[in-house]
């Protein structure tokens, strides 16, 4: 099942995607109540709307966390010459950073010079969660979606830790939609891309994380209570434009793909602003 929101008559509403269509749900809030109540069978839907031409909303627009993990993959722990975490290597993005497919990856050329893209597999929380075993772990998981953890790289390394350069406004753009475990019961075998402007600048697949799901939530939630609609960012492969040779960095006008199989396509263009 696929699960999306979209914008309508100002406001944000959820449904599920058949084939190209939104079916709207009705008498509900927003996505977080969906996976809240995780009764989507039972709400009365609406006439369906074209997906194309649709604007849509990231699939879930107010999590009480973003949870991302550094070093995650083989391939890229070794191109940026890091050492394998002996544990999830963890950091926040703040939520003011998602955005929706479509919509414009936006940063000021005076905050940053060095804007990097990263493709990942976003997991949402279905349930709240803590000290959830791990062999237990993947139940509290409610679906999964592309995720491109952008990223201001003289920011983060400037800083020495990452939080700022990870969290500025649009840096997490999310989507396009929400695939639910039973269309997807395997996710650490999935071919992960990113593409900017139509060149493969990433090309890996999801069983080169070091750490699978079920530990990552299991490890999370030792913590700090999951909530429903908490997004988890698993990481990124090999293929980053800061560690190639010369460097490669987004520019104005550029357009970055995150492509994940079994899920789709999250597209955004760059807009860099003079201020």
């Amino acid at each position: 099942m696929k699960l999306i929101q979209f914008y309508h008559e100002k406001r944000i509403r959820p449904g599920i995607l058949k084939g190209d269509m939104i079916f709207p749900f009705h008498a509900v809030g927003d996505m977080i109540d969906v996976i809240s109540e995780c009764t989507w069978d039972r709400y009365e839907r609406g006439a369906p709307i074209p997906l194309n031409g649709s604007s849509l909303a990231p699939p879930v627009t107010r999590p009480s966390k973003i949870m991302a993990l550094g070093l995650n993959y083989r391939d890229h722990a070794k191109e940026s010459k890091g050492k394998i975490p002996k544990t999830p290597l963890i950091f926040a993005k703040f939520p003011n950073s998602l955005t929706a497919h479509g919509k414009p990856i936006t940063w000021g050329i005076t905050v940053s010079e060095k804007v990097d893209f990263e493709a990942e597999l976003a997991v949402i929380i279905g349930k709240a969660v803590y000290r959830i075993p791990e062999e237990d772990a993947i139940k509290a998981v409610f679906g999964y979606t592309c995720a491109n953890d952008v990223s201001a790289r003289d920011l983060q390394f400037g800083d020495g830790q990452w939080v700022r350069g990870k969290s500025l406004d649009t840096f997490c753009p999310l989507g396009p939609w929400i695939v639910t475990p039973d269309e997807l019961p395997e996710p650490h075998s999935l071919s992960i891309r990113c593409l900017v402007n139509g060149r493969v600048m990433q090309d890996s697949n999801t069983g080169q994380m070091i750490f699978g799901i079920p530990e990552v939530i299991s490890f999370l939630s030792r913590h700090f209570t999951l909530n429903p609609g908490d997004i988890i960012l698993t990481g990124t492969p090999h293929g980053v434009g800061a560690f190639r040779d010369p460097p490669f960095y987004l520019s104005d006008g550029d357009e970055v793909v995150v492509e994940i199989e079994s899920i789709g396509q999250l597209a955004n263009p760059c807009s860099v602003t003079e201020d």
